[in-house]
């Protein structure tokens, strides 16, 4: 089934700071989900320097319709001074899941929570 889904990746120093935002954007039900994967090391070049740091990746569940409100959620919740938004396309994947993140993002809050992750 193709879909509006899309899933954007970001980075943040600590799992606290990512838990606080994909429950920030839960509430403002911009993401279906946000899966938090720890132990992340970073290396890229920063104000001239290569930076070596250690990060948490966060894949953020959502649909393409929702990314301009997104990117300014990031603007305000996001504690990096540029933070990684960067949203992958979801070519396809199972119906009732893709119904799911559809249904948790809409716009007029009648979707059923289900608790599909």
């Amino acid at each position: 089934m193709r879909s509006d889904a899309t899933v954007v990746l970001t980075t943040l120093a600590s799992e606290e700071e990512a838990a606080a935002l994909v429950r920030a954007l839960l509430d403002r039900r911009l993401v279906a989900c946000g899966t938090i994967l720890p132990g992340a090391r970073s290396l890229y070049r920063w104000e001239g320097r290569v930076a070596d740091e250690r990060e948490v990746v966060v894949l953020l569940k959502s649909v393409a319709g929702r990314l301009g409100e997104l990117a300014e959620a990031f603007g305000e919740l996001h504690p990096y001074e540029v933070p990684e938004l960067l949203a992958l396309p979801v070519a396809s994947g199972l119906e009732p899941y893709l119904g799911w993140i559809a249904r948790e993002t809409a716009r007029d809050e009648g979707g059923a929570a289900d608790d599909v992750s």
